[in-house]
This record gives structure tokens, sequence and C-alpha cells, in this order.
């Protein structure tokens, strides 16, 4: 049971920071996504794309700030 509500919160997070993040570009709403801890796995089924593209924006936008 604990774990079923960990999950939910999880998912609410996610929507929640989605929805703060509305006029955000993918690739923005990934970072944010993995800043908060989800997977390139997880944020790919959020963001309804597969997770090679959710790695290359994480990857493209990590380089960036170098």
């Amino acid at each position: 049971m604990k774990l079923e509500t960990a999950n939910r919160v999880e998912k609410l997070l996610a929507l929640l920071l989605i929805q703060a993040l509305k006029g955000s570009n993918q690739a923005e709403k990934a970072v944010q996504l993995n800043r908060a801890g989800f997977t390139a796995v997880e944020i790919a089924d959020l963001l309804e794309t597969n997770s090679g593209v959710i790695r290359q924006h994480l990857y493209t936008m990590r380089k960036k700030k170098k």
C-alpha cells in the first residue's frame, strides 16, 4: 500500500512540474523532471517519447552548461 502511495505522489509531482513548464520545450521539461529524480525512461513515458530522445536532451543541456 505504501509503494502505491509513493507512486501516486511521484505521478502528481510529474504532472505539477509539466504543468508549471507549460510554455517550455521538451528539453527543458526533461531537465526539470530529471532534477526531480525521474529517470530517462520515466520522463519519456510522461512526455510520450522514447528514452533515447530524453537522454540526448539531457546530454545536450549538460554540455551547454560547461
